[in-house]
This record gives structure tokens, sequence and C-alpha cells, in this order.
């Protein structure tokens, strides 16, 4: 008979670098703080927004709004394979080029006065130009440092940003590994929410309230053995951090489960690797995204920032491969109402979090030991904006 697997916690003494002080609740409603954050981070950080297989061909776009910045994205596959990224903004007087979420085109034209982009930002035309005090390559659109990694698309808005390679270290390698690399389709979940990004992050990268949230839902990640379905491990690299969730070596898996996940994936659930050493791994990537290393469903959550208590959640599955039969979809689907089903049991703690902290009524949080990924990133929050005030003379 095959010995039951045990389970042993990670101990606090593991973890004392984080500290074990309380964290100012101002970090979570705070106005000015926010303001901190957003230009020390969010306007100069790796930021997530999509995924390779969304620009299949030359002339693919994808248009983003990152409300945090004020600013409308174009990202755009060029003739030579390239995928680029630019303000969607005409260079004459900055109209936006286009309202289209994707599409396919060859050229973007400004509807106002006509002037025509290349696919590689270049003005091609504009009506009688020769009256204008300037050149055509004067004019082409201003460009956005993007680059990928796992056939996932991050793009920085700051100037001269560090290698994307570089800021993910060697997660990198390991990133390349997952099926997102590999993926050709996706299901998407989009959700506002009345919280903190940092508060609504949280929520997923600790599993302290997952018997009491999600008694059901939950039960493949605790056991009586692991009744808070606590991880087994965490690690850190630089202001990213990874965890090895522990799973329920007999967790029930339902019948249209099975027709998404396939007899192999089920196999490797069972098992608790899912598919490779990186299986069962959380990816943390500061600041807002994170990705699952399972197989069925691979799943990836980021979170943007809409202001001092409202965010933004992009959740979705990647899938390999189109749908096999008609069965086939209607279980991925299945599965994505799933994850919708468990994310709805969230987002009204989440908010009643936010409320009672914006009340000013605490002044400290506090911080459990398997809290740890979430003490690790307003250590790294706070690192960040400490730092980018230092280099500007702002401290304070």
């Amino acid at each position: 008979m095959a010995t039951k697997p045990t389970f042993t916690s990670v101990d606090q003494a593991d973890l004392d670098f984080l500290g074990r002080e309380p964290i100012p609740a101002k970090y979570y409603h705070d106005a000015d703080w926010y303001e901190r954050e957003r230009q020390a981070i969010f306007l100069r950080s790796w930021i997530e927004i999509g995924h390779v297989c969304e620009l299949p061909q030359p002339g693919s776009f994808i248009r983003r709004e990152l409300e945090f910045a004020g600013v409308s994205l174009l990202i755009v596959r060029g003739r030579d394979g390239e995928i680029r990224a630019f303000h969607n903004v005409c260079t004459h007087r900055g109209t936006q080029l286009t309202d289209q979420a994707e599409g396919r085109t060859s050229t973007f034209s400004c509807p106002y006065h006509r002037w025509t982009f290349g696919l590689d930002g270049a003005l091609l035309s504009a009506p009688d130009f020769e009256r204008f005090f300037t050149t055509k390559a004067d004019c082409a659109l201003p460009r956005v440092a993007l680059d990928t990694c796992a056939g996932l698309i991050f793009v920085n808005l700051g100037a001269d940003p560090v290698p994307l390679r570089d800021w993910l270290g060697e997660l990198a390698d390991e990133l390349e590994t997952l099926p997102v690399a590999r993926a050709t389709r996706f299901s998407e979940y989009v959700y506002d929410i009345a919280a903190n990004w940092k508060l609504t992050y949280d929520n997923f990268q600790e599993n302290y309230h997952l018997r009491f949230i999600h008694p059901r839902t939950g039960e493949a990640t605790f056991s009586s053995e692991n009744p808070f379905g606590y991880p087994v491990r965490y690690q850190f690299f630089g202001p990213h951090r990874t965890q090895t969730i522990w799973t329920n070596p007999e967790p029930r898996i339902a019948p249209l489960q099975r027709v998404a996940m396939g007899k192999a994936m089920i196999a490797a659930a069972r098992r608790g690797l899912a598919g490779g050493p990186n299986g069962r791994e959380y990816f943390a990537l500061f600041p807002n995204f994170f990705i699952l290393g399972t197989v069925a469903p691979h799943f990836s959550h980021v979170v943007y920032p809409l202001g001092p208590q409202r965010s933004r959640g992009v959740i979705r599955i990647y899938w390999e491969g189109d749908d096999a039969d008609a069965s086939e979809r209607f279980a991925r689907e299945y599965v994505m109402a799933m994850a919708r089903d468990v994310h709805a049991e969230d987002r009204a703690v989440i908010e009643a979090g936010q409320r009672g902290l914006a009340s000013g009524a605490l002044k400290h949080i506090h911080f459990q030991t398997q809290e740890a990924l979430c003490r690790h990133l307003i250590g790294a929050v706070r690192d960040a904006v400490a730092a980018h005030e230092a280099a500007a003379g702002t401290a304070g």
C-alpha cells in the first residue's frame, strides 16, 4: 500500500528575513501613497498586457487601455513578424487612431485628418503635408518598450527600462517551460472591483481564507491533513516570488473537467505534478501578475490599479490547440465558469475589507507566517517607492 504523503508547513524561522511587524493600513487606501506607487512602480515596471496568440499574423493588433497611466496602446505585429507597441495617438493633434479592441489592418488612419501610419509606426502620408513645418520621420507614432517571455506580452512605460529577462532574472527560463509558452487560445474573465490593487492581489496569494470562503470549491487545495491548504514552499527572487502549492492527493474532478483536461492531465493532477517540475508552482511577478504552472487549467491573473480604492482584474485560462469537438469546447467554457464561480466567492469579502480599511479605524494590519507572499509584496512596493524617490530627490 502506498504511503500517504505528509504535509509540513513552512516555518516562521525561514521567513523572518521578511519581518514580523504590523503593516501600515494606509498602504491600502491612502491617495497620496497610491500616487507614489503609480509614479515609482506602474509607470516604470514591466506590466503584462496579453499573449502572442492574440497576434497570429502580420497586421494583427490589439488595443490596451492602461488607466493607471492614462494611455491607450496599440500592440501590433509588423510585416517583419516583430511585435511592437505604440501610443494610440495621432502625432498631428493627438486624436486616437482606433477604438477597435482588436483586428487586422495594413495601416492606421486618423479619423480626423487622415494621417496614415504603417505597422512599424512610420507616418506614410498626410494630406497637404508640405504645408507643415516638420518631416514625416519626426511624426512617427510614439513607441513603448515591449518584450515577451513564455508567450506573455509585457510593456514598460519608463524611459530606457532594463531588459525584461534581466527584470525577471532566473524566473525567465522557468516561465519558458510552462504550457502558456505554447498556448494558442484562451478564455477570459474581466472584472472591476472596489478595492485597492494590493488588497485584491493579496487575496490570491494566501490560502489562509480558503476553508472559510471556499469550503466547497477549494477542497482540491486543502484536506484534514492540511486544513488551511498552506503551500509547501516559498521562494523569493528580488521583487518576485513563488510558492509551491500543496494539492489534495485525492481531489474530486467533475466530469466536464475530465473532458477539458484529458486522461494524462488528470493523472498528473492526482500526482500533484500536472505535467512537469513546475506543475504546481505559483509564479508572482512584480508588481501585479501571477500565473499557475498547472497544465489544466493553465491560469493567469493580472490586477491593474484604477485608483487608490479601485482595481481591475483580468483572469485567463490558456489552452493549447483548437477545440477538438463541441464537447471539448463546452468543457473548456465550463472550466472558465468554475473559475468565475470561485472568484465570485472572493469579491464581496475583498470589498468589505476595503471599506473597513478606508474607514480609518485601523492604523495597522497583521500578516501571519503563511501570508508571507503578502508581506513580501508590500516590502517590494516600499523598496521600489523608496528607490525611485531617492533617485528623484523627493523622498518623504
